[in-house]
């Protein structure tokens, strides 16, 4: 079916493209004394930027020469505690690395009930006895090595693709135990390899799973263990490259398999920026986040992927899906790119993509404020939403979180900074009579022309100061966006001693933020004494994103499990308490993470029977023979 549709498909299209050619050739005149310059406007597009068409290098066809298959991250990087028991993060990748954090035992073992010296070890290498045989279509493998796009069924390509970095995943990898996986793993170059793949599967009755980053805390990439077909695993890493740059337009296209880091580090070379950075844009792809929908820490000067895609390209069984033009909105029935974004590799894999971009920030400030409570602090960020002034980021952590950073603050070399770091915390709790254990911090990052940054900033401190902020320093702040690419790190420490944790997203109405935040983690401490968890739980939150009418609110959750039998179906039960809890308070079934498979039992009851139907329509016309099989969101 597919080679029959998008072989017309792309024919259709290449008729259009004639005509349309014919039509502005029309108006290419040559000028009275013969010249033969051409009056229409050159188009830069594709043709203005070709430095910009390096590959990244940070994903490497065989990601477990440099990253961890059970774990998060880079091999190389790591939380440990010392033979002296000191907190310390290994490598040279970041800020953090390389540095002792004096705190981090104390909170650790005051938080938990732990000790640092019971340790639980994770499986070293992978076995291949311990993966299960592929189950290979062999005229699918022989048609496609004639198409000279590379393929594995190595035991460890297999398995590296065959799960995200859900607490339940990363566990049982730890303790070497694999279930399903894809059974082949593909590395399409271009889009017209894609094509290929598709065709070549549907031919052959193939089971495609889309593969960007590996990122996903939602079970999106496990493979449904019902699944009798060859799952084949389609890894868009190698297409890494932007296209083009277009300056008048202020737009980029670029392939879809393209990392964050990669896709900023390119376009900051030519002096540009997309500014979307999800805490994950290390190692998460582009085409996941039109995927699921991804938002990034500032988006509130950038805006979230919806709002910064102009045109997508995606494979699909019935052929390719694509609009007409790059124009800037269109007012043509429902938005295709709707059907795309949020669609979870359920119907088709996407292959470029064009965002927009902006000049690189000219200037770039952090900063921090202290509120005596919680509560002031959201009703500070409120009031800055509602004058919608609000920092390209402003993120406010509860007490819990404000202490838990501070736990990670790294050792300090100089007397002098620690004495005035002295200084500022008595200045906050004894002069000014905060109380430790209520205040919360709100980090802040503004970005732009100088004088206007400085505009800005005053008028965010002044509204802070009506709800009784205090200024709290730069270095609070830098500090804090530092740690979003470590943070995640920390989850494999706590399982190396007995402790497991996740976190986990909503929305929410502003009217109803306060009591989502207090009655979850209520929830989450009430469940945990009711099955049998013997320390009380970390539970936190913080709000991250803010909108006009609500926000994002980010909880962390995590508990020694020491006496358990059963941990991860404890933390599993504790977890799907919180999300009822969530759904109960008027929060979202998700702001950005995704449904996956570990939330669509929710998915009628958030989009109505009648939405959910008309979701199916879409995946039963597109991919009638369900070739896009991973089974997420319906």
């Amino acid at each position: 079916m597919a080679s029959e549709r998008s072989g017309g498909g792309s024919s259709d299209r290449q008729l259009i493209a004639q005509q349309r050619l014919r039509i502005i050739a029309g108006h290419l005149k040559r000028s009275e004394d013969g010249d033969s310059t051409v009056l229409a406007t050159e188009c830069k597009a594709q043709g203005g930027k070709t430095d910009v068409c390096s590959e990244g290098k940070t994903v490497p066809r065989r990601r477990q020469e440099t990253m961890k298959w059970n774990g998060w991250g880079y091999s190389d990087s790591r939380f440990h505690f010392n033979k002296k028991g000191q907190a310390e993060f290994t490598g040279k990748r970041y800020k953090l690395s390389g540095l002792i954090i004096p705190g981090l035992k104390d909170w650790f073992e005051s938080t938990f009930g732990a000790n640092v010296q019971h340790k639980t070890s994770a499986a070293s290498i992978l076995t291949s006895s311990a993966v299960q045989p592929p189950i290979l279509n062999e005229a699918f493998m022989e048609e496609l090595k004639s198409t000279g796009i590379p393929m594995s069924h190595d035991a460890e390509d297999r398995v590296f693709r065959g799960h995200g970095h859900c607490l339940h995943e990363v566990f049982a990898l730890r303790e070497g135990r694999i279930g399903r996986v894809p059974d082949l793993v593909v590395w399409p170059n271009c889009h017209d390899d894609v094509v290929k793949i598709v065709e070549l599967a549907c031919k052959h009755n193939v089971c495609l799973m889309p593969y960007g980053g590996g990122t996903s805390v939602s079970s999106a990439l496990e493979c449904p263990p019902e699944e009798t077909r060859c799952i084949v695993s389609v890894d868009t890493s190698q297409m890494n490259r932007i296209l083009w740059i277009d300056e008048k337009n202020l737009t980029a296209h670029m392939e879809a398999g393209i990392v964050g880091q990669d896709l900023e580090r390119l376009l900051n070379e030519s002096g540009f920026c997309t500014g979307h950075e999800p805490d994950s844009m290390e190692f998460s792809s582009l085409g996941g986040w039109v995927a699921t929908r991804a938002s990034g820490m500032k988006k509130n000067l950038y805006g979230n992927i919806e709002d910064l895609v102009v045109h997508i390209k995606m494979v699909s069984p019935r052929g390719v899906i694509e609009k007409s033009c790059q124009g800037p909105r269109m007012s043509t029935g429902p938005d295709i790119h709707h059907f795309i974004m949020g669609s979870e590799g359920t119907l088709g894999v996407v292959t470029e993509v064009t965002l927009k971009i902006r000049p690189m920030p000219e200037y770039r400030k952090y900063g921090s404020v202290v509120f005596p409570n919680f509560e002031q602090g959201v009703a500070c960020l409120r009031e800055v939403a509602k004058q919608r002034c609000a920092p390209a980021s402003i993120r406010l952590m509860d007490n819990e979180q404000f202490k838990f950073g501070h736990a990670l603050k790294p050792q300090v070399s100089s007397i002098f900074t620690s004495f005035l770091d002295g200084l500022k915390k008595f200045y906050i709790t004894k002069f000014k009579g905060f109380d430790p254990n209520h205040l919360c911090v709100a980090t802040l990052l503004f970005e732009g022309n100088r004088e206007k940054v400085l505009q800005h900033e005053k008028q965010v401190y002044d509204i802070a100061a009506k709800f009784g902020g205090l200024a709290a320093g730069e270095d609070n702040g830098q500090r804090g966006y530092m740690l979003t690419f470590v943070i995640a790190y920390l989850r494999d420490l706590g399982m190396d001693h007995y402790v497991i944790g996740e976190s986990f997203e909503t929305s929410v109405p502003w009217d109803r933020v306060l009591d989502l935040c207090r009655n979850v983690k209520a929830r989450i401490v009430r469940e945990c004494k009711d099955k049998g968890v013997q320390f009380p739980p970390f539970s936190t939150c913080r709000v991250t994103q803010t909108y006009d009418a609500g926000a994002c609110v980010y909880f962390y959750f995590a508990f020694n499990y020491r006496g358990l039998s059963d941990p991860v179906h404890i933390y599993e039960q504790v977890e799907h308490a919180a999300r009822e809890e969530i759904l109960a308070n008027g929060g979202s079934l998700s702001h950005h993470h995704g449904v996956g498979k570990l939330r669509k039992e929710w998915m009628r009851e958030t989009v109505s029977s009648v939405g959910m139907g008309m979701l199916k329509s879409v995946k039963d016309y597109v991919d009638p023979n369900n070739i896009f099989g991973n089974r997420n969101l319906l």
